[in-house]
C-alpha cells in the first residue's frame, strides 16, 4: 500500500513529463502539479533533466529530476533513449504512489513498462495532441502509449473527439489553465529591461511563443507579416521558445530563406544601422520571469498554429492583456469567439491573417477583445483544472478497487 492509500492519508500522486524545459505539457505539468499540492494531495513530478539544469522554474511542489544522458544522432534513437533513462530512474527510485500519470509519450511508455514488472499498478496518460509522425517506430510508440494506458485524459474537447475516432478511446478532459497571479495587464518592472533586450522597439510589435516549427505555421506566420511590413515597415514580429525535442531543420532553413529574401533575417548584434530595431527578433527560450512582460510588450499576440492541444500561450498571453489573433478551428474555437475575445482566421490564408493583424491594432477592436480576453481567461484557473483532475484520479482509484 502506498502512503496515500492509508486511512486518513493524502492522495499521492505522481506527475511525469519528459522535459524541464518550457514546452506547452511541462508548464502544464508543473501548474497541474502545484495547484493540486495547494488542494492537499501529496503530488510530485519526476521528470528527466537532459541538459543537467534544472526547472525552468523551481515548482512549489516536490520535484524529482531524472537523470538522462547526452542524445544519440537520430529521433528514433533518441526516444528509446528517454524511455529507457525514466525506466531506470523509476526503477532505481522505487518510488510508491496512489496515482502514476504521465503527460507524455515517453514517460507513458516507461510507465507501461513498469507495470508489466508489477512496480505500479495502473497509469493515466495525458493526451495533448497526436502528432503525424514519418516514423514507424515514432507511430507505434505514440499509439502503444495510449492504448496501453488504462486511462486517457485529454486538454480539450478535440482531441476527446479525436481519440475516440481514431483510436477507440474514450478521455476525460483535464482543461489547461493560467496562473492569474503570474499573469496580469499590471506592469512588474520588468518591461523596459526586456524591450532593450529584444531591442523591441517597433511599432506595431507582433508577439509568438513556440519557436519556428512546422504545426505553429511559423512560415505562414512570417509572410503575413511581411505583408503587413509593406503597409507597416516599422512593424516587428518578436518569436519566443522554441526547446524541442524534434529536429525541424528544413522547415527552420525555409523560414530563413524566405526572411533573408525579404530583408528581415535578424542582422549580428549591433549591425542594425543607426540602432534601427530588428523587423524580425528570434528571442529563443527566455527566462520564466520574463515571459508575462513579454505578452505586455506585444500590440498583439498572433498565434496562427495548425495543431495543439489546447493553446496554454493564449491564455496567458490574454490574461496579461494582450489582444489575439489565432486559428478559426477547434480547440481554439472552444473558448475563443471571433471578433468578441479574439481575431480568428483560417490559418492556411496569409491574406487573411495580414488583415486580421492590422484590423487588431484599431483601438476600438483592442478595448473590446481585452476586455473580453480578460474575462475569458479568468475562466480557466489552474485550481479548477486541479479540482476536476482529483476529481478523476478519485473515480479512477475507485474503478480499480471496484
Amino acid at each position: 500500500m502506498s502512503a496515500g492509500a492509508a486511512a486518513g492519508a493524502p492522495l499521492s500522486v505522481a506527475l511525469l513529463t519528459y522535459s524541464t524545459k518550457p514546452r506547452g505539457g511541462v508548464v502544464h505539468t508543473v501548474e497541474l502539479a502545484e495547484a493540486l499540492h495547494d488542494l492537499g494531495v501529496a503530488v510530485c513530478i519526476y521528470a528527466l533533466n537532459k541538459d543537467q539544469g534544472g526547472f525552468y522554474r523551481p515548482p512549489r511542489c516536490p520535484a524529482v529530476l531524472v537523470p538522462a544522458a547526452p542524445p544519440p544522432a537520430g529521433i528514433d534513437a533518441v526516444v528509446r533513449q528517454r524511455i529507457a533513462e525514466f525506466e531506470a530512474g523509476l526503477r532505481r527510485l522505487g518510488a510508491r504512489h496512489d496515482v502514476w500519470h504521465s503527460q507524455d509519450c515517453i514517460s507513458a511508455n516507461a510507465l507501461a513498462a513498469l507495470r508489466a514488472e508489477g512496480r505500479i499498478p495502473r497509469f493515466l496518460r495525458t493526451v495533448h495532441h497526436l502528432d503525424d509522425y514519418d516514423s514507424p517506430y515514432l507511430r507505434a510508440c505514440q499509439e502503444r502509449s495510449v492504448r496501453e494506458a488504462d486511462a486517457c485524459l485529454v486538454v480539450s474537447e478535440a482531441w476527446q473527439k479525436a481519440l475516440r475516432a481514431d483510436l477507440g478511446v474514450d478521455a476525460a478532459i483535464v482543461p489547461n489553465g493560467v496562473s492569474l497571479r503570474r499573469y496580469s495587464p499590471a506592469p512588474d518592472g520588468r518591461e523596459a529591461e526586456l524591450r532593450a533586450r529584444l531591442n523591441a522597439t517597433g511599432s506595431p510589435v507582433y508577439v509568438t511563443v513556440g519557436g519556428v516549427e512546422p504545426r505553429k505555421n511559423s512560415i505562414g506566420l512570417l509572410k503575413a507579416f511581411l505583408s503587413v511590413r509593406r503597409r507597416l515597415p516599422g512593424a516587428q514580429l518578436i518569436i519566443a521558445g522554441g526547446e524541442t525535442l524534434f529536429d525541424y531543420a528544413p522547415y527552420q532553413r525555409e523560414f530563413e530563406a524566405i526572411a533573408r529574401e525579404h530583408g528581415v533575417w535578424p542582422a549580428p548584434a549591433g549591425a542594425s544601422p543607426g540602432g534601427a530595431p530588428p523587423p524580425l527578433v528570434l528571442a529563443g527560450v527566455l527566462p520564466d520571469a520574463l515571459i508575462p512582460p513579454l505578452y505586455r510588450l506585444a500590440d498583439a499576440f498572433v498565434f496562427p498554429s495548425v495543431r495543439e492541444g489546447f493553446g496554454l500561450v493564449l491564455l496567458e498571453a490574454m490574461a496579461s492583456g494582450a489582444p489575439v489573433v489565432s486559428s478559426a478551428q477547434p480547440p481554439f474555437t472552444e473558448f475563443l469567439r471571433d471578433g468578441e475575445s479574439a481575431l480568428l482566421v483560417d490559418p492556411s490564408r496569409t491574406e487573411d491573417l495580414a488583415r486580421a493583424m492590422e484590423a487588431i491594432l484599431e483601438e476600438g477592436v483592442r478595448r473590446r477583445l481585452r476586455a473580453a480576453a480578460i474575462e475569458t481567461a479568468a475562466r480557466y484557473t489552474w485550481e479548477r483544472s486541479a479540482r476536476i483532475a482529483a476529481g478523476v484520479y478519485r473515480e479512477f482509484l475507485g474503478s480499480r478497487r471496484s
